[in-house]
C-alpha cells in the first residue's frame, strides 16, 4: 500500500497532489502505513479514504477503494456507520465492540461483526481534519460464541430436565438415598429413608456412626477410608437403627465426590433374616451329621482297639502266668502276638491321624513319575497275574512337595481297593499329568488357583454308586464283608492329600469302573535335601559315643528310651518339659543330640525348644519324636539339615539305628557340629 499511495494520482481527489499535503496528513498517513493493525484514514469533508495492507482482507471483493470516499466504499452499510463518523468529526473517540453489519463484500449480503475505534485526527490549527479507523473483524468469534451459547443453553436445559428426573427418582425411589458429608454427617435423605427408619427432619445433621449398629462401625470406618481415597464402594452391608429401636439391614452402594458421598441402600432385612435362619438350620444339620460321624468313628475305634488291646493284655497275662509257674518255654509266641497287635494299633492310629490331617509329614520335592516307576514291581505283585497294569505318565511332569512315603502308601492303598473291585482280566491304569486352575474359574472343592500335579488311578471294575461315592471318604465306612476291611483306607488318602495342600476326587470311569484323582500343588523351589537323605560313608567310631538330651512328658516312654540308649553306652540327660530341657541344654556341657517330643506341657513346645537351641548353635542335631501335632514340624518347606523325624509308636531298635546314624553324620561333619556357638 505504501507503493500504491506514492503512485496514486491524488490530484484528482479533494486532497490534491501528495507533495502539497499538510504535515498533519503526511504524518497520519505514515503512521497508518507503518502499522500492522488493520486501519483506514478518513480525511476531509469528502471522507477520502487511505488504508494499509492489514485492512485489505476486510474489504473482500469490493472495488479498489484507494482515494474514494468512505461513504462510497461502504455504501451498503453507510446508514449504520454515518452517525458514528459524524461523532468522530465532532471530536469524539468512538469505540464499538462486535458491531453487526449486513454487508456485501463477496457478491452476497452477509452478517459480519467488527470491533473498531474512530480516533479523531487534528490539523495544524487544532481542528478535526479526519479520523483513524482501527478495526478487527470478529465475525468468527461472535459466531463461535453464539454456537457455544446455544449449546450451553441446551446443556442447561438438559441438566434441568435431568435434575427434575433425579428429584423424581429421589422422591419416588423404593431404596434409601442419602447424601453424607465427608465428616460422615447426614446432609440429606429421601422420603423412603424417612419411612423405612421412621425418622423425621431431626435425622439430618446426625452422624452416621450414631445410627448404625455398634458391631458394624469398624466396617463403616474401613469404607470411609476407601471413599476418602476416591474409591467407589459396592455391596457393603450394615444395620441402621429404626426410631423404635430395632435394626434393619441395608446393602449400600456409595460414590464419592467433592465434599459429599452419595449412598443408595437397599433394604435386605428379610433376606438377612432368612439367611440367618438357613445358617442356623445348616449348623444344626452339620452338628447332627458330626455327632453321627463321631458315633460311627467311636464305635469303629472301640471295636478295633478292644480287639487289639485284648490281644496285647492277653499275651502279657500269659507271659506273667508262665513266668510265675516257671514255664519259660514258648514265651516268644506271646511276645510276637503282643508286638503284632501293637503294630496293628500303630497302623490304625496313623490312618486316623491321616484322616484328621494331624499326622506329622516330612514333605520333600518329589517326581511323581519316578515314584510310580519305582513302585511298578510292587504294584504288579500286589495286583497279581490276572490284573493288567498300564502306566501313562506325563513326560514333562512338574515336581510337587509331598511326603513320598505317605504318597506311596496312599497309591498302594488305592491299587489294592481297585484290585478288590475288579474281576480277572481287569485293567488298572495309573497316570500323571500337569493341571492349571485359573483364578477366574471357581476351584473344585475349594481348590485355590494355581499349578498342580495329578495322579490318577482308574479301574474297569464294578464301579461305585452315587450313594457310595458320597460316603467313600468317611472313616470306617466300607462295602467289604465284615472282617475284610477297616474302612480307613480312603479316609487316610483323603486326609493325607488335604494335609498336603491338595484335593482328591472320586469319579465314574468311562470304562464303567472308578477313577480316583489326586492333585497336589506344584513345587517351584530349588531341590533341597536334609542331611538324612545324603549318603554318608561308613566310618569307624566308638560305639555309644555321645551326650544326648531327652525331653518327653510321658514317664514310661522316657524311661524306656533312656534305658535302651544307656545300654548302647550313650550319656543320657532327661527332662519332663520344654523349659527344663532348654535350661539343661544351654547350661550344661555340650549336647551331641537333642531328642524331643513336639507336644510338651507348660506352653513351650518341642519345636520352640529346637528353635531356641539352634539360635545358639545352628548345627545342633535334633530328632523329633511325635505321634500327634497341631503345629508345623518345620517352618520351611522341608526339614532342615541335621533335623530328623520319628513317628510314634516306633520300635526301640529303629530308634537306636536313627540315633547312631545321626551321631555318625555329626561326627563326619567335624568338630563343632554339636557344641553351642560362642
Amino acid at each position: 500500500m505504501s507503493d500504491a499511495v506514492r503512485q496514486f494520482d491524488w490530484s484528482r481527489t479533494a486532497l490534491g497532489p501528495a507533495p502539497q499535503w499538510q504535515a498533519s496528513l503526511r504524518i497520519a498517513v505514515d503512521m497508518l502505513l507503518a502499522s500492522k493493525f488493520p486501519g483506514c484514514l478518513v480525511w476531509g469533508p469528502e471522507l477520502i479514504s487511505i488504508h494499509n495492507d492489514a485492512f485489505v482482507p476486510l474489504l473482500g471483493a469490493k472495488p479498489a477503494p484507494l482515494g474514494k470516499p468512505l461513504s462510497v466504499i461502504w455504501s451498503d452499510v453507510w446508514d449504520d456507520i454515518s452517525a458514528l463518523a459524524q461523532r468522530a468529526y465532532a471530536g469524539e473517540a468512538v469505540f464499538m465492540e462486535n458491531f453487526a453489519l449486513d454487508t456485501d463484500r463477496n457478491g452476497d449480503v452477509e452478517r459480519a461483526y467488527f470491533t473498531f475505534c474512530y480516533s479523531p485526527v487534528r490539523d495544524e490549527s487544532g481542528q478535526v481534519a479526519g479520523f483513524l479507523n482501527t478495526v478487527f473483524e470478529t465475525t468468527e468469534t461472535v459466531r463461535n460464541e453464539q454456537v457455544w451459547r446455544e449449546r450451553a443453553d441446551a446443556f442447561e436445559q438438559k441438566i434441568m430436565e435431568q435434575t427434575a428426573d433425579h428429584e423424581r427418582i429421589w422422591e419416588l425411589s423404593s431404596d434409601i438415598m442419602m447424601l453424607v458429608r465427608e465428616d460422615l454427617q447426614i446432609y440429606a435423605i429421601n422420603a423412603c429413608g424417612r419411612e423405612l427408619l421412621g425418622w423425621d427432619d431431626s435425622f439430618i445433621g446426625r452422624p452416621v456412626l450414631e445410627l448404625c449398629h455398634v458391631d458394624d462401625r469398624p466396617g463403616i470406618e474401613a469404607v470411609h477410608q476407601q471413599l476418602r481415597a476416591g474409591q467407589t464402594v459396592q455391596g457393603f452391608k450394615c444395620r441402621y437403627r429404626h426410631r423404635d429401636g430395632h435394626y434393619r439391614w441395608f446393602n449400600w452402594s456409595i460414590v464419592p465426590s467433592t465434599g459429599i458421598y452419595t449412598a443408595i441402600g437397599h433394604d435386605i432385612t428379610l433376606d438377612q433374616e432368612r439367611a440367618a435362619a438357613l445358617v442356623q438350620a445348616e449348623e444344626l444339620l452339620r452338628q447332627s451329621q458330626k455327632m453321627d460321624a463321631v458315633g460311627q468313628l467311636t464305635a469303629g475305634m472301640a471295636h478295633d482297639f478292644n480287639n487289639l488291646l485284648t490281644g496285647i493284655s492277653g499275651s502279657l497275662e500269659m507271659i506273667e502266668r508262665r513266668i510265675g509257674s516257671g514255664q519259660l518255654d514258648g514265651l516268644d509266641r506271646y511276645i510276637a502276638a503282643a508286638k503284632e497287635a501293637s503294630q496293628r494299633a500303630a497302623v490304625l492310629t496313623h490312618r486316623l491321624l491321616a484322616f484328621a490331617r494331624r499326622q506329622p509329614l516330612d514333605p520333600r520335592p518329589a517326581d511323581l513319575n519316578a515314584l510310580v516307576h519305582g513302585m511298578d514291581a510292587l504294584i504288579r505283585q500286589t495286583l497279581g497275574p490276572d490284573i493288567a497294569l498300564q502306566l501313562k505318565v506325563e513326560p514333562q511332569l512338574w515336581r510337587t512337595l509331598v511326603d513320598a512315603n505317605q504318597l506311596e502308601n496312599a497309591l498302594l492303598n488305592l491299587c489294592i481297593n481297585a484290585r478288590d473291585a475288579m474281576r480277572a482280566g481287569g485293567r488298572l491304569t495309573i497316570s500323571t499329568g500337569n493341571e492349571r486352575y485359573d483364578a477366574r474359574v471357581a476351584g473344585r472343592d475349594g481348590l485355590p488357583p494355581g499349578d498342580y500335579c495329578s495322579l490318577t488311578v482308574e479301574d474297569d471294575g464294578q464301579g461305585m454308586s452315587p450313594q457310595v461315592m458320597e460316603r467313600a471318604f468317611e472313616p470306617f465306612f466300607t462295602t467289604k464283608p465284615v472282617g475284610q476291611g477297616t474302612g480307613l483306607g480312603l479316609s487316610m488318602v483323603y486326609g493325607f492329600v488335604r494335609q498336603s495342600g491338595g484335593r482328591v476326587w472320586i469319579e465314574a470311569s468311562d470304562t464303567g469302573g472308578t477313577r480316583i484323582r489326586l492333585v497336589l500343588p506344584r513345587y517351584c523351589g530349588a531341590d533341597s535335601q536334609s542331611a538324612a537323605s545324603v549318603p554318608v560313608p561308613a566310618k569307624a567310631s566308638v560305639p555309644g559315643k555321645g551326650r544326648i538330651l531327652l525331653i518327653d512328658d510321658e514317664p514310661t516312654l522316657r524311661m524306656l528310651i533312656k534305658e535302651v540308649l544307656q545300654q548302647e553306652g550313650y550319656d543320657v540327660i532327661e527332662a519332663v518339659d520344654g523349659r527344663s530341657g532348654l535350661a539343661a541344654c544351654l547350661a550344661g556341657p555340650p549336647v551331641d543330640l537333642l531328642i524331643t517330643d513336639i507336644g510338651l506341657p507348660g506352653g513351650f513346645s518341642g519345636r520352640q525348644v529346637a528353635s531356641e537351641v539352634r539360635r545358639h548353635n545352628p548345627q545342633q542335631n535334633i530328632l523329633f519324636i511325635t505321634g500327634y501335632t497341631d503345629e508345623a514340624i518345620a517352618q520351611r518347606d522341608t526339614l532342615e539339615a541335621g533335623v530328623e523325624l520319628l513317628t510314634k509308636p516306633f520300635p526301640l531298635d529303629r530308634l537306636q539305628r536313627k540315633v547312631k546314624a545321626m551321631l555318625q553324620r555329626a561326627e563326619s561333619r567335624g568338630p563343632g557340629a554339636g557344641t553351642p556357638a560362642p
